[in-house]
């Protein structure tokens, strides 16, 4: 059977991808070139991603994500604040931060752990929560990086609201020429 490139991630309310759209919006009108934005429908919170998966580990994911959903509680985080990767004078990912309880960071490091016994590596660095906005094209020309670089040094995001987590989602990514198509395969309720 085919891979399935796939990840898993919590879902952003609409409101929320609205509110994003106006920042990317604003962002835009500065930034004329230089950077290939997310279509806001797309933007989530990524927790893993899994690459190329064969439909037999998503289905024992499915199987086995559920209890680790259970063992955590509802928590909610605040989005705001604007940065990049790997810094601002150097931008290659633009994203908008989480501000986020431990919970998160357990999530995460409880989904790793298990995903970790179908063989998928477990991530060394420190889990920063982030919604990307916009990837700098790699063909972008210093003077683009600069004033990409100029735009996001003037610019802010104050806080937008805070999201009650309340499931986890396994996501199918399909890539085509306008960009990833993301399908729902699996949710999954956190405990209460």
């Amino acid at each position: 059977m085919n891979a399935i490139r796939a990840f898993i991630a919590i879902e952003l309310p609409e409101s929320f991808r609205v509110a994003l759209n106006n920042v990317m919006n604003r962002l835009r009108g500065g930034i004329p070139t230089g950077v290939r934005w997310v279509p806001a429908g797309n933007i989530h919170l990524t927790l893993q991603f899994l690459g190329e998966t064969s439909p037999a580990n998503l289905a024992m994911l499915s199987k086995s994500l559920p209890a680790v959903a259970l063992r955590q509680r509802p928590f909610e985080f605040e989005i705001g604040g604007l940065g990049a990767f790997p810094n601002i004078r150097r931008p290659r990912v633009i994203w908008v931060g989480i501000q986020a309880p431990p919970a998160l960071a357990e999530l995460t490091r409880a989904i790793e752990v298990e995903t970790s016994h179908l063989g998928y590596q477990i991530d060394g660095r420190a889990f920063s929560p982030h919604l990307t906005l916009g990837r700098v094209n790699q063909s972008a020309s210093p003077r683009d990086v600069a004033e990409i670089s100029n735009v996001l040094t003037q610019s802010a995001v104050q806080s937008l609201g805070k999201i009650q987590v309340e499931s986890i989602n396994i996501y199918r990514s399909d890539l085509n020429p306008n960009g990833s198509v993301y399908t729902t395969l699996a949710t999954f309720p956190l405990g209460r």
